[in-house]
C-alpha cells in the first residue's frame, strides 16, 4: 500500500482528501502544521508529500527546503496544493525543491488522477 502524508492546516480540506485517499486504497497521515509535517515525513518516510504553502509554524516553502535537503527524505516527491499560485509563489515552490504544483481550489477526481499518476498506481 502506497504511503502519502498530507501537510495541511484546513481540518475539512484535510479529512475530505485524506479520505477520498483511503477509499483510493492510499494509506493517509495528516499533520496540520509544518513543524509536524517536517517530522511525521521523517518518520514515516512516505511514498509522496502532498503540501499546502500556508501553515502555521514553518511554511511549506521550508517545509519542502528541509525535507529535499535530509538525506532520509529528499527523494521523496513533493506536491504543492495552493491558493499561492501565482508565478513567483510557484518559483519559490520550484526553488524549495517541489516537485508538482496543483492549485486550489482543486477538482477532486483530477487531483486523485494526478496524485495515483505520481504514485504509479
Amino acid at each position: 500500500m502506497k504511503k502519502v502524508v498530507l501537510i495541511e492546516d484546513s481540518k475539512v480540506l484535510a479529512h475530505a482528501l485524506i479520505g477520498a485517499l483511503k477509499v483510493e486504497g492510499i494509506e493517509a497521515h495528516w499533520a496540520e502544521n509544518g513543524v509536524s509535517g517536517v517530522q511525521l515525513a521523517k518518520q514515516l518516510k512516505p511514498d509522496l508529500v502532498l503540501l499546502d504553502l500556508m501553515l502555521p509554524k514553518l511554511s511549506g516553502f521550508d517545509v519542502c527546503k528541509l525535507l529535499k535537503t535530509d538525506d532520509g527524505t529528499w527523494r521523496i516527491p513533493v506536491v504543492i496544493m495552493s491558493t499561492l499560485s501565482d508565478p513567483q509563489s510557484r518559483d519559490r515552490a520550484t526553488d524549495a525543491g517541489a516537485d508538482y504544483f496543483i492549485p486550489k481550489p482543486y477538482d477532486l477526481a483530477s487531483t486523485l488522477a494526478e496524485i495515483k499518476k505520481i504514485l504509479k498506481i
